[in-house]
């Protein structure tokens, strides 16, 4: 019997390793990508050098003082939303879930900017990112809360008119800014990665997060069944819900903090994954963190390059992708 039990284990980690595999290759191709193509492009010969700290200045100071931060910053912040909104569709047993729908973004949106309305920096505004994502989910979900459990037509309505109501105190805040802090405002509104430059922070987030969901992934699929079925296998529900409310509103918190408001991506990367490796949390997890991060980095790649030397907030090319993909999700769920 043990044996059976240890050759089905080796035979579901083997089952995990192989996707989680084909993703970071994707990921590393995504990043050499990101790196070499531009509005000057850099060849594959040039990066190695550059790699193995060599090469010319040009590509040096390209690939390293600009291209590196950037394309760090936007793999961190594609894993953290695709990470908070998996964490944020197990919790509430629904594909629609996102922290950008749902209103998260546009309440650390507001955190971030009344932060720099009053002219603090640094962890302070990444604090009042963080406030604003945890008032806006316990609005949310505070005013969705029905007769002791969420439906998913009242969820999703709330998070609308939050993120609704959150978008006119934005309005209102650009409105009596002064003019020397509107530029630097507008960068949280547009989705934009031109300034992003610290990836550290975030990602040292995304792969802590990874590293302490794994232990819970049993939990969450048993979560994922049903709050009742979870609290009758011995799951401590109410403890692990907080546990992802909160960590839900940091992630969101922390990639807002680092490139503003980017919608949809905790939507799609969940929703496209699932649908392939299944609804298992122990491989969903890391895998919308790796896929995430390279569906963002491609997105950036894109937003830099189709119209260069301009460039593109990386936000209008995520809603490109999000918005048909949440009306086909809306559609099925009729």
């Amino acid at each position: 019997m043990h044996a059976a039990r240890h050759s089905l284990a080796d035979a579901g980690r083997r089952g995990r390793v192989f996707p989680l595999g084909l993703l970071a290759l994707a990921a590393l191709a995504a990043l050499a990508l990101s790196l070499a193509v531009g509005s000057v492009t850099v060849t594959p010969a040039e990066l190695w050098e550059v790699v193995l700290g060599g090469g010319d200045a040009l590509p040096r100071t390209l690939v390293l003082e600009l291209r590196v931060p950037r394309t760090l910053s936007a793999f961190a912040t594609g894993g953290l939303l695709a990470l908070a909104g998996a964490l944020m569709q197990v919790l509430l047993r629904n594909p629609l879930a996102d922290p950008y729908v749902l209103g998260l973004s546009g309440g650390a949106a507001v955190g971030a900017l009344a932060a720099m309305l009053a002219g603090l920096g640094g962890m302070v505004i990444s604090g009042s990112a963080f406030a604003g994502a945890l008032i806006s989910t316990l609005l949310v979900f505070g005013l969705a809360h029905s007769t002791g459990s969420w439906t998913p037509a009242r969820l999703l309505l709330t998070g609308v008119v939050v993120a609704a109501g959150w978008g006119a105190v934005v309005t209102l805040m650009l409105a009596v800014s002064p003019a020397e802090r509107l530029p630097g405002m507008l960068y949280w509104l547009m989705g934009d990665l031109s300034y992003a430059r610290t990836p550290g922070v975030p990602l040292a987030l995304l792969l802590g997060v990874c590293l302490l969901a794994m232990p819970l992934g049993r939990s969450l699929n048993v979560l994922a069944r049903g709050a009742l079925q979870a609290a009758a296998l011995g799951v401590a529900v109410r403890p692990l819900e907080w546990t992802i409310y909160i960590t839900a509103s940091g992630l969101t918190a922390m990639a807002v903090t680092t490139a503003g408001s980017i919608g949809f991506v905790g939507l799609v990367v969940p929703h496209m994954l699932r649908l392939v490796l299944g609804n298992d949390q122990r491989l969903i997890l890391p895998a919308c963190a790796l896929a995430g991060g390279t569906l963002l980095v491609l997105a950036d790649t894109l937003a830099r390059t189709i119209i260069a030397p301009e460039q593109l907030p990386v936000g209008v090319i995520t809603a490109l992708l999000g918005v048909p993909t949440f009306l086909y999700l809306l559609y099925r769920s009729r």
